[in-house]
């Protein structure tokens, strides 16, 4: 006869553990996707007309595609190719790349959304571009990408949970487990969406509340 045990401390903490390694994935696939975002932001904004192609081409083969069918590629793709890639490696790659990509058009836009006149003064004073980058147009540019920016964080908090097809046992895996442990899935899966909420909601209310700075920063 198989006995289920009831949810207690110990299934808790099995689900804080794995909270633990959602907020780990989250943190390196912003991480990732910030330093190649930037890159794809650069590219994009470039007069050089094959780094635009080449970001314009990344950008639509990521954002067109869905993510789980990019974990799926990754994982299973890189197996049948020789490669032995761990559920951690093929999640870490997946949602780097889909930040990077989503990140890269949020900074674009940022960066055109400079106003003109402050390129051309850059210009005006004998700056280099990579000058101008630097002390001119990316200050700004950052100042008005943080609340998207902070937001689109909740994002890939969120989609961490995709991993878990893949066997990557992040917040979502670890209630199936406890779930399957214990036979009590609404107590297990209110508790996961719970923790949940407190992971998104902190940085969800951070990005209104600079969101509004922002605006009033501007409209001084």
């Amino acid at each position: 006869m198989t006995v289920f045990r009831s949810f207690g401390s110990d299934e808790l903490a099995l689900l804080l553990q794995g909270a633990q390694w959602t907020v780990g994935l989250s943190l390196m696939a912003f991480v990732g996707g910030s330093v190649f975002g930037l890159l794809i932001a650069v590219m994009r904004v470039s007069a050089f007309k094959p780094f635009n192609l080449l970001a314009i081409g990344y950008i639509q083969i990521i954002q067109g595609t869905p993510l789980l069918g990019q974990l799926f590629v990754c994982f299973f793709g890189l197996s049948i190719l020789g490669y032995d890639v761990s559920p951690w490696v093929a999640a870490a790659i997946s949602l780097t790349c889909f930040s990077s990509a989503f990140l890269g058009e949020i900074w674009r836009g940022c960066i055109q959304a400079v106003p003109k006149q402050q390129w051309e003064a850059s210009v005006a004073l004998g700056m280099s571009p990579a000058q101008q980058y630097r002390h001119v147009i990316l200050p700004q540019a950052i100042r008005i990408a943080i609340p998207s920016t902070v937001g689109f964080m909740v994002q890939i908090i969120k989609n961490t949970s995709l991993a878990s097809t893949i066997g990557f046992v992040e917040l979502l895996r670890a209630g199936q487990t406890v779930n399957a442990a214990t036979l009590q899935p609404f107590t297990v899966y209110l508790v996961v969406a719970g923790i949940y909420f407190c992971l998104c909601f902190p940085l969800s209310t951070y990005s209104r509340i600079l969101e509004q700075n922002v605006n009033a920063a501007y409209s001084r």
